[in-house]
């Protein structure tokens, strides 16, 4: 039942922006999809280079989709808190350049809420909804950022569950010095039984 809206929603994403749809039509009858851990979705990108969702034909139990691009729900937060360098952590798997391309492309796609909000309430009142739906938005995203920014802090000074950059960053250097000290006393251990052996 979902799977129509979203495909229809997915169309009508690709018609607002007709900008996307030469970068799409290279890629025309590949599947790329999105594991967000509990969630898979599959896209199946159409001759026209419009959007939709794979049918379940397509893919066969034990095959994979042509890219696949893992989004943990932690780092989607993340994404739409703004972080520029959660995207760093974003896995990909299959066709790469696939991937890489189709990312960009949503990542740039806009949904005019305004244009569709106006054909059933007015261009006026659809404006107006569309300035508050932004303030909105706008204030629950700054306000969502500080209570991660004040959880991040209360965690790491108060309980120590999270480690600070710093401790993290030494720790890594230490497990490092730790490894090159090993290999090399397995170097000097194996020149020793060599030598014993003689």
């Amino acid at each position: 039942m979902l799977k129509p809206l979203i495909t229809r929603f997915l169309q009508h994403l690709t018609s607002q922006n007709e900008w996307s749809r030469p970068y799409l039509q290279p890629f025309a009858s590949k599947v790329v999809q999105f594991d967000f851990a509990l969630v898979k979705t599959n896209l199946l990108i159409l001759e026209d280079g419009s959007l939709c969702i794979a049918p379940e034909s397509l893919i066969p139990q034990g095959t994979a989709p042509d890219a696949t691009i893992l989004l943990p729900p932690s780092l989607a937060l993340r994404l739409l808190a703004g972080d520029e360098t959660a995207k760093s952590h974003i896995k990909i798997e299959g066709d790469t350049h696939l991937a890489a391309e189709f990312s960009k492309v949503l990542q740039q796609m806009r949904w005019d809420v305004e244009e569709d909000l106006s054909k059933v309430v007015g261009d006026i009142a659809a404006f107006k909804i569309g300035e508050i739906s932004k303030k909105t938005f706008s204030e629950a995203k700054k306000q969502s950022i500080n209570v991660a920014e004040m959880l991040a802090e209360y965690w790491q000074e108060e309980k120590n569950i999270l480690a600070k950059k710093r401790h993290v960053e030494a720790f890594n250097a230490n497990v490092d010095a730790l490894v090159g000290d090993v290999a090399r006393f397995e170097k000097r251990l194996q020149k020793l039984q060599k030598e014993s052996a003689r």
